[in-house]
């Protein structure tokens, strides 16, 4: 098997006297989609949080690529090539896709323009554009607040966000929640281009239905513990709610 894009070994992290990470293993493969699951309290935000640079271990070993890394920070986790879409999509409501597309990396004119401050809004609109069609995103308007669109077209912006500046790694936490059928539909078939991009995609969802239809793993955290990692092949809805409840039991290797 190829190596780990993303590998974490023995993370452990305590909040006062509570434990959300119990010497926990993680890891995912360039091209796979990995569904991470786990009840309410098991550890999934906590374990996202460290693995996107945006919370401090107690203890472990984070690999990129085979190599030891400290992340720090998600700007330092957004240079290595790893994304996150939140459950809240961390959209700016009043601006359109394009600017949301580009906050914080704006594309500024070359020359004169460049040295007075303005944006090549040309080439951002075009960008996104290609990258929203890409993933066959249903973004309707490029210039309408993205307020003002569906949680689908929403959804939409924010996955292909974090698709065009992730280029290995692509956290989408609980992605259909509140979404209509054809909505859900469109998310996770961008889900299985993302992953034929050769990109790895952490899928965190409760649906159990969406987890066997689009991931190629499972791994299943209960009460901070990784319980299993499983092929989804070679599982079922009933045997993965068993191991979220503790009612069965596998090999968690």
């Amino acid at each position: 098997m190829t190596t780990p894009v993303l590998e974490a070994r023995g993370l452990s992290r305590s909040f006062g006297h509570v434990r959300a990470l119990d010497d926990v293993d993680f890891e995912v493969y360039p091209g796979e989609v990995t569904a991470l699951i786990g009840d309410n309290g098991a550890g999934k935000s906590t374990l996202v949080k460290a693995l996107s640079g945006n919370l401090a271990l107690d203890s472990g070993v984070i690999k990129f690529e085979g190599d030891e890394i400290q992340l720090t920070n998600p700007q330092q986790a957004s240079a290595l090539g790893i994304e996150t879409v939140h459950q809240d999509l961390a959209l700016a409501p009043h601006l359109d896709p394009v600017q949301n597309m580009y906050l914080g990396r704006e594309i500024m004119n070359k020359g004169l323009g460049g040295f007075f401050g303005t944006m090549n809004t040309k080439e951002m609109a075009r960008e996104s554009r290609r990258a929203f069609d890409e993933l066959g995103a249903t973004v309707r308007s490029l210039t309408s607040p993205v307020g003002s669109m569906s949680g689908g077209q929403r959804q939409a912006i924010a996955i292909a966000r974090a698709v065009h500046w992730a280029n290995k790694v692509v956290f989408l936490d609980e992605p259909t929640a509140a979404l209509g059928v054809r909505q859900t539909k469109n998310v996770l078939e961008t889900i299985r281009r993302v992953r034929d991009k050769g990109i790895a995609v952490v899928f965190i969802s409760h649906s159990m239905p969406h987890v066997i239809e689009v991931s190629d793993r499972v791994q299943v955290l209960r009460l901070g513990h990784r319980a299993a990692s499983i092929d989804t092949k070679d599982t079922s809805m009933e045997e993965l709610v068993g191991l979220m409840t503790g009612a069965s039991t596998r090999n968690a290797a």
